[in-house]
């Protein structure tokens, strides 16, 4: 099994559906978080995936930057 590489628009399609699918868990997620302060006064486990997704959003962006910003030198 060889992978092909996407073209221009397949990554764009791609790209824009992991952006929706992001926001939409995004949501989801503050949703359950104020729900569970508001219920049970408790940030619990949604509070905990929240922060880990948007620590590893930013950890992952941050080394792919410095990583290709050091390939161009």
């Amino acid at each position: 099994y060889e992978m092909k590489k996407m073209d221009e628009m397949e990554l764009e399609i791609n790209l824009k559906s992991v952006r929706i699918t992001h926001i939409f868990t995004m949501f989801f997620l503050i949703v359950w978080v104020v729900y569970n302060w508001i219920t049970y006064s408790t940030l619990g486990l949604p509070f905990i995936l929240l922060l880990s997704q948007n620590i590893v959003l930013i950890v992952s962006y941050l080394f792919m930057k410095w990583s290709m910003g050091k390939d161009e030198e």
